[in-house]
């Protein structure tokens, strides 16, 4: 039975606070991308960004159309789709995986794309580490590592706790960019990098196999075939000792395939789970269930069907970031000046292995107050204005956002390395002041709040039951006049943010 925990407003905001603000590229990340783009002296780098975008867009076009003429083609022409891949894919033993980047792509990719999708995979692996507090991954999985972003961002989130990390990467040119990137770091863990899955199970006993932390950002969706990508998704998570990160850009295609991928390893540990516990005798059903099973540790509250597969949306949030000196030398903008930051968008889901925890809801056994109640109990004094605590407040007001010249703003210059180091201290702190637990309580705002007037109303994903087993997707309309308190939280909530019931 779980242990009632009656929280205060307060450490309920603190615990629902899962978005991030604007984002600062850590200034190590920033240096180590200016001096790779200045040892490399490429000309027309503006040009190689913009195809380097062209090929994206490409990617994400061919697989739409494999997936909606798979069938035809394969009447007509069994061989059509395999010639046309192969200008862009590279062929291994586990299927069609990646564009091929060459030396200019790397390149390309390192100025504009590497700070956005280092800002997603620290946004979710901060995430990760506030919903389970006592984890710290010693040996790390990153499978299509890339340039190397999500390794920066495990070293920013657990910098002290990682002794040994796997990066596999198929393409060379990424592979000599990610060890430029870190050859002025210190305290680095053990790296070794291979190209594909087999290599690194062929290398490794099956004893070290296992990884506390597996990661697969931006990559799946680079794979066409349905199938590879099962495949692939199976092999990570047969690697995964303790949590499984899949992170794929916040498009209905992106979203889709973490849909699908959510389905697939949730069906396939349920029906184990269900093998073993036919299989052992009752003695030995707790140590079964304790042992087999997997939940979803974000972004879902419970392990059901997805309630928006069919509603015409998909799953997705956002990770504001300032851009750096290298994405405002090299981007282009339509017809408009270049704006300071940018919007990453990405869609992910984080397994953990085991049975999701149970916990009592986090507004079980609170009161709350409405504003006629409140109102009601107020005394006289309470009423009264002192006029100079209300000048003391004027005089040091919020001041409002200003956005820097992006001509004359450099981030490099500015940020010292002691800034990084500050701002983990007081994520820290932050993080011992709020918990959310994974008992199901908590729900997921997947779209902006909409204000208006005294009212808040709030897209959430939430679980409908207390074991997490079915979920759904609700609008929830909170009012000042009915709950202060809540009204209150709703008020500042964030796109991305929980939600308590």
């Amino acid at each position: 039975m779980a242990t009632q925990r009656i929280l205060t407003p307060e450490a309920l905001r603190s615990a629902a606070k899962q978005s991030q603000g604007c984002l600062v590229v850590p200034v190590t990340l920033r240096r180590a991308i200016k001096r790779y783009l200045r040892e490399q002296e490429e000309p027309h780098m503006k040009r190689k960004v913009l195809r380097l975008s062209e090929s994206f867009s490409e990617i994400k076009d061919v697989n739409l159309m494999l997936t909606a003429t798979t069938s035809k083609e394969l009447v007509e022409d069994p061989f059509k789709s395999m010639e046309r891949s192969k200008r862009w894919k590279i062929r291994s033993c586990y299927g069609d995986v990646g564009l091929k980047y060459t030396d200019d792509e790397t390149v390309a990719y390192v100025a504009s794309r590497m700070p956005a999708v280092f800002s997603a995979c620290y946004r979710i692996l901060s995430e990760v580490k506030r919903r389970l507090p006592g984890f710290s991954p010693t040996k790390v999985l990153d499978f299509g590592a890339g340039t190397g972003s999500a390794f920066w961002a495990m070293r920013q989130v657990w910098p002290k706790s990682v002794e040994k990390v796997n990066l596999v990467e198929p393409s060379p040119s990424m592979q000599r960019a990610g060890r430029s990137l870190i050859q002025d770091l210190k305290d680095l863990p053990l790296i070794h990098g291979y190209n594909s899955i087999q290599a690194l199970s062929k290398t490794i006993s099956k004893s070290e196999r296992e990884h506390d932390l597996v990661i697969a950002s931006y990559v799946l969706g680079e794979i066409p075939s349905l199938k590879d990508r099962i495949t692939i998704v199976r092999q990570l998570w047969d690697l995964t000792g303790d949590v499984l990160v899949l992170v794929e850009p916040g498009t209905p295609h992106g979203s889709n395939i973490i849909s699908q991928m959510r389905s697939h390893i949730l069906w396939m540990e349920k029906r184990k789970h269900r093998k073993s516990k036919a299989q052992n005798n009752e003695a030995c059903k707790e140590l079964v269930s304790i042992k087999s099973g997997a939940f979803v540790v974000a972004p879902c509250a419970h392990d059901g069907y997805c309630p928006l597969e069919k509603s015409g949306k998909y799953c997705h949030f956002a990770q504001r970031l300032q851009r750096t000196s290298s994405q405002r030398a090299y981007k282009r903008s339509k017809g408009e000046p270049l704006r300071g930051f940018e919007d990453e968008k990405f869609s992910f889901v984080a397994f953990r292995r085991g049975q999701r925890p149970r916990a009592s809801w986090p507004l079980d056994g609170m009161k709350f107050e409405t504003l006629k109640e409140q109102r009601a109990e107020r005394k006289l004094e309470d009423l009264e204005i002192d006029y100079e605590d209300v000048d003391e407040q004027d005089e040091a007001g919020v001041v409002p956002y200003e956005e820097m010249d992006p001509l004359d703003y450099d981030s490099d210059a500015i940020e010292t390395d002691g800034v990084d180091n500050n701002d983990g201290d007081e994520k820290e702190e932050q993080d011992e002041t709020g918990h959310a637990d994974l008992g199901g309580g908590w729900g997921r705002i997947i779209f902006s709040p909409v204000r208006r007037g005294r009212q808040v109303s709030l897209d959430v994903c939430r679980s409908v039951n207390r074991d997490s087993s079915e979920g759904s997707f609700e609008r929830i309309v909170v009012t000042r006049s009915k709950n202060p308190a809540l009204h209150h939280q709703a008020k500042r909530s964030l796109w991305g943010d929980l939600w308590p019931f």
